[in-house]
């Protein structure tokens, strides 16, 4: 089994969205780790605010796998793919950490995932994983929260 940690955002019915890749991810890995969720501006596009947060994962499915499975639950949640790659969805969930692999693949499959520089990514991961090691600069992912130099990014605590 490996441990993989995954960064869940939505913009488009976040609560119901995200309530419901918990649900699956549970049905499918058993026990999971979910950190609390927090509405952050849309970056790289306009749109309306997200609610992300982070997961960590049991798996027996090699990156590539899981990917592909995650790609399917966000199909499953009507994630549209014949829209700009950076626009409002449904679903948007990425291996961000999978062990200490480091790796890129199809699909977007690129561990450790940078995004992880956004604290949109970031800070999630932190309150589940905060010893966890990035594979590439060996800090915790603690160490890089305490280093994060917040830009525009405001992140608030949400409900689901």
């Amino acid at each position: 089994m490996s441990r993989a940690y995954l960064s869940l955002g939505s913009n488009l019915e976040p609560e119901k969205n995200l309530r419901a890749a918990l649900a699956e991810l549970r049905a499918r890995f058993g026990a999971i780790v979910v950190s609390p969720a927090y509405r952050c501006k849309a970056v790289g596009f306009d749109g309306p605010d997200f609610f992300n947060l982070a997961v960590a994962i049991d798996t027996d499915l090699e990156p590539v796998a899981l990917n592909d499975w995650l790609h399917a639950l966000e199909d499953r949640q009507g994630r549209r793919r014949d829209v700009p790659r950076f626009s409002s969805r449904t679903l948007d969930v990425d291996i961000v950490l999978y062990d200490d692999l480091v790796m890129q693949g199809e699909g977007h499959l690129e561990l450790p995932r940078s995004e992880l520089k956004h604290a949109f990514v970031l800070k999630p991961l932190v309150d589940i994983a905060p010893d966890a090691v990035h594979p590439i600069s060996g800090k915790t992912l603690a160490t890089l929260w305490a280093e994060h130099a917040p830009a525009d990014e405001s992140i608030r605590p949400v409900s689901l």
